[in-house]
């Protein structure tokens, strides 16, 4: 059995596990062609594709009139259903006029988060910080404006003086409330998903990656890269049970935003 060695450069004739020479290489996505000098890469191709999926999804279960909807349309309808119910919840009677734009958010969350677990894709898009943060700044854009259009200077009031905390403590509440508000939230929320996006992403792929070099460079002469191959399938249900919940946690904490600038009393 041949030694498995660590190596600076790699030499696909032997069985040689090769160190990137910039770990920057394990999260660039370089271009795939270009398009009048413009870049695309396998992000941004996914990206589209997540949008595209989303489409059909609803179209697919909207797109025709039926009395009796097919298991997939009912499954649909339960969805959306579901987001529904968590914005009028959480918003209020005013949760129907976000009702959109957080159904697009959570399905394309959804969808991006989950082809971390497809196979040939094996990558979440929200693992790119870019694109967790940009989601998060147009909520952030959303419940800032509702807020000022809603209550005008109020709303401001409400954040720097807040009348429910004791008045010697208020300036300190404030203060905080208006770095949170103003430029933590956004920030927070897009690191919630990407990190645990990317935490998920890199688990499968070093046990899953590294199971297979083992079984290759030990000629299955040791359990060591079968188990370890096992181990990283068993941890599939419970990535797809983290894509999805980090599909509904950044639905959650939008719609508490956005109620928080509705309605200031509270």
């Amino acid at each position: 059995m041949e030694p498995l060695i660590l190596a600076l450069e790699c030499d696909e004739s032997t069985s040689i596990l090769c160190k990137p020479p910039n770990v920057n290489e394990l999260f660039e996505t370089p271009t795939i062609f270009s398009i009048g000098g413009f870049g695309v890469s396998r992000t941004m191709l996914l990206m589209v594709l997540a949008a595209l999926v989303v489409v059909a999804i609803l179209w697919v279960a909207y797109g025709r009139v039926r009395l009796v909807p097919t298991k997939f349309g009912a499954a649909v309808e339960g969805l959306v259903g579901f987001v529904h119910n968590q914005c009028v919840e959480v918003i209020g009677p005013e949760g129907s006029r976000y009702f959109p734009y957080l159904l697009s958010l959570f399905m394309f969350i959804l969808v991006s988060n989950l082809f971390g677990v497809i196979p040939f894709i094996s990558f979440p898009v929200t693992s790119r910080m870019a694109i967790p943060l940009f989601l998060a700044l147009v909520t952030w854009f959303i419940f800032v404006i509702v807020g000022i259009v809603k209550h005008k200077g109020r709303y401001l009031l409400s954040i720097v003086w807040p009348r429910s905390v004791p008045i010697g403590l208020r300036w300190f509440i404030g203060l905080l409330e208006f770095i949170s508000t103003f430029f933590l939230r956004p920030f927070t929320l897009a690191v919630r998903l990407f990190a645990n996006m990317i935490a998920g992403h890199l688990l499968l792929t070093v046990l899953l990656g590294s199971g297979i070099v083992f079984i290759r460079a030990l000629e299955m002469k040791s359990a060591l890269g079968v188990l370890w191959l096992a181990f990283g399938l068993i941890i599939y249900p419970f990535e797809i049970f983290v894509a999805v919940l980090q599909a509904y946690v950044f639905l959650l904490l939008s719609a508490v935003y956005i109620q928080t600038s509705t309605d200031i009393a509270h």
